[in-house]
């Protein structure tokens, strides 16, 4: 029987290459974005596209029930995909940013999942799949206001594993390192438009942030991998039938994830600065 699969954050990146290699490989792929015209280039690939922006509950509702409807009230996965980072150091985070950062990378989320659980408790079974961050799980300084959304969606998902464990429902957490996406462009994008013109102490640590976005070192080339590998995450969570309750992706979200195991918070952090530094 065809297994259905409700992604978020579809335009790009990772959620367009999850949608077309489980449309592929034989899913019923329902793929959301939040602009028209991204649904419209979705329909045009053969996926059923919706339009969802996970910062309106309305859209989240409208979206969900659009899926039910086509389906006959069954969800069998939903792997949240969504999300962006907003760039600045702590202390210049307005109270705004803040909001709107998490309203996309965890409220929204939040809301969805909590939607979604009544359906896969009613079926009897369902995946859960989070695409969080090795943000969520050690953080580099100014993107204090990204940190904190990955940490927050982390600990949610952790919680709802837990609350689940005697169910049929399953939840993984996928947390990635570099990957090719428009995560820099968007990054940028924040930058040019919240701190370029900002009156900050951190001026020079900005325009130095802003060279990596558009310019990244060799190094982090070569430990970039393509979405793809992010979707053989996936499959496994979304296949397996022992799931793992997190799946980190590319050698620096390993190696990270084993330092914040064994090193104390001053030695990650000397290590962190010092690789910003190159």
């Amino acid at each position: 029987m065809q297994k259905s699969i409700l992604i978020t954050g579809c335009s790009s990146g990772i959620g367009l290459c999850a949608a077309k290699t489980l449309h592929q490989r034989g899913y019923r792929v329902f793929a959301s974005a939040r602009k028209p015209a991204d649904v419209e280039k979705l329909a045009a690939l053969g996926l059923e596209s919706l339009q969802l922006n996970v910062d309106d509950s309305h859209s989240i509702q409208q979206g969900l029930q659009f899926v039910l409807d086509k389906t006959g009230g069954t969800l069998d996965a939903l792997f949240s995909n969504a999300g962006y980072a907003v760039p600045g150091a702590v202390e210049d985070l307005t109270r705004d940013m803040m909001r709107t950062q998490f309203e996309t990378n965890v409220f929204g989320p939040m809301e969805l999942i909590n939607l979604v659980l009544p359906v896969m408790r009613k079926q009897g079974h369902g995946r859960i799949i989070q695409n969080t961050s090795i943000l969520g799980v050690i953080t580099m300084p100014n993107r204090g206001n990204y940190n904190a959304s990955k940490f927050a969606l982390e600990a949610f998902t952790s919680t709802l594993r837990q609350e689940l464990r005697c169910t049929n429902i399953n939840v993984s957490i996928i947390a990635p390192g570099p990957i090719e996406t428009q995560f820099r462009a968007t990054a940028y994008k924040g930058y040019q438009e919240k701190l370029l013109k900002k009156d900050s102490v951190h001026q020079a640590t900005y325009k130095k942030m802003a060279e990596h976005f558009t310019s990244p070192s060799k190094t982090e080339k070569s430990l970039t991998l393509t979405p793809d590998a992010v979707v053989k995450k996936l499959i496994h969570a979304l296949e397996s039938q022992s799931p793992r309750a997190r799946y980190y992706v590319s050698f620096p979200a390993h190696l990270f994830a084993f330092l914040r195991r064994i090193l104390p918070d001053r030695g990650l952090d000397w290590i962190i600065n010092k690789l910003l530094d190159e």
